[in-house]
């Protein structure tokens, strides 16, 4: 059986007219059966082999007649990014450069734990959003990846960790928290989260799948309806003059608007919470008064909040909040009742962590220029 190629499709140019499967839902998969005029009971079949058996070979897929495998290997293609390098952390944490078919570069990263292993997930070639502390902001933009490309990243890191003994399923949780802001490339996030949640795919529970968004508001009220996964939001300000600077977006979404925006997502669920990403900021953020702050502005809201310290991006103002600070932040929060976490730093010495991705792509926006 001929297992996931990790180093991707070829570029050929009869490669590149074949239609590639990688990415599309379960009915577009039945929609194109349909048109080769093969029951849909199929595209259940290619479904399980692609993503559970990681089978990139239709000749090997041995429950479909020998006249489909001939059909699909001459139209279709199971078609991934190239793996460029791979780089590991002394805690374990795996980061991926990844090479797009229009040369573009984006990066993936495994972070195993006890128990679970998250998967962090690239959504864009770059980022519009210009977060004041992040380096992939730094790189500028390019494009949205599609649903394939977006998919992809779970298909190659199965595969690579399968085959260093991480076990069958080594890939327990996804976040959309890798480059990009998700909200911003909508339908193939909300098509490749899909695939994730399906059991005939990777088959994760909606609680294991966890979007971030800096915010965009009118998006997350329509993810509340189209796909509810885990929502995480990076507040990191307790003003809208702070916000303004480290999260520029905030200018069209004020805080407010974004809570309410929350509010509205945690309707009808009263397990749910919304998890909120604060960066802690020396002299920036991490007051008292700024922990003080943030309770009421999450007293009337189901929250967790992620206190996250800074990872050191270069060309970056920002400096780490000292210890004692982030301590006593924390404790703020905890006895106002809100569930809190201090996030551990994990894969900064290859510049994994939160806030360091930045990938290789040329930037449309030409932000870099005029830094």
């Amino acid at each position: 059986m001929k297992v996931m190629s990790v180093r991707g499709s070829g570029r050929l140019a009869e490669d590149q007219q074949r239609l590639n499967i990688v990415g599309m839902e379960r009915e577009a998969m039945q929609g194109f059966f349909a048109t080769l005029g093969a029951p849909e009971f199929h595209a259940r079949q290619v479904l399980q082999w692609v993503y559970q058996r990681g089978v990139s070979d239709f000749s090997a897929m041995t429950d479909l007649s020998k006249t489909l495998r001939v059909r699909l290997k001459e139209i279709a293609k199971i078609g991934l990014p190239d793996v460029v390098s791979e780089s590991s952390s002394a805690d374990g944490t795996r980061k991926w450069l990844l090479r797009l078919v229009d040369g573009n570069c984006i990066e993936t990263v495994f972070i195993p734990e006890e128990g679970r292993g998250t998967l962090c997930v690239s959504s864009q070639v770059g980022c519009a959003l210009n977060c004041s502390f992040c380096a992939t902001a730094r790189q500028g933009f390019n494009r949205n990846l599609d649903s394939s490309e977006i998919i992809s990243q779970l298909l190659i890191a199965k595969g690579l960790l399968q085959l260093s003994g991480h076990g069958e399923r080594p890939i327990t949780n996804v976040v959309m928290m890798g480059m990009g802001e998700p909200l911003l490339n909508y339908q193939a996030v909300i098509s490749a989260m899909r695939l994730m949640l399906d059991d005939l795919s990777f088959g994760l529970s909606r609680r294991r799948v966890t979007l971030s968004t800096a915010g965009v508001v009118p998006a997350i009220r329509r993810l509340s309806r189209d796909c509810p996964v885990s929502l995480a939001v990076s507040l990191h300000a307790t003003d809208d003059a702070l916000r303004d600077k480290l999260v520029p977006l905030n200018r069209k979404y004020p805080i407010r608007q974004v809570l309410e925006a929350c509010k509205h997502y945690l309707l009808g669920d009263q397990r749910r919470r919304v998890t909120f990403e604060y960066v802690m900021l020396k002299g920036a953020n991490d007051s008292k008064d700024d922990a003080r702050r943030l309770c009421g502005l999450l007293d009337d809201v189901r929250a967790k909040v992620n206190l996250i310290p800074f990872n050191p991006v270069p060309g970056v103002g920002w400096q780490a909040s000292e210890s004692g600070a982030l301590n006593t932040f924390r404790d703020v929060l905890l006895s106002a009742g809100i569930m809190t976490v201090t996030r551990r730093t994990r894969g900064a010495d290859i510049e994994a962590a939160c806030g360091q991705l930045a990938g290789q792509f040329r930037d449309r926006t030409q932000r870099r220029a005029r830094l």
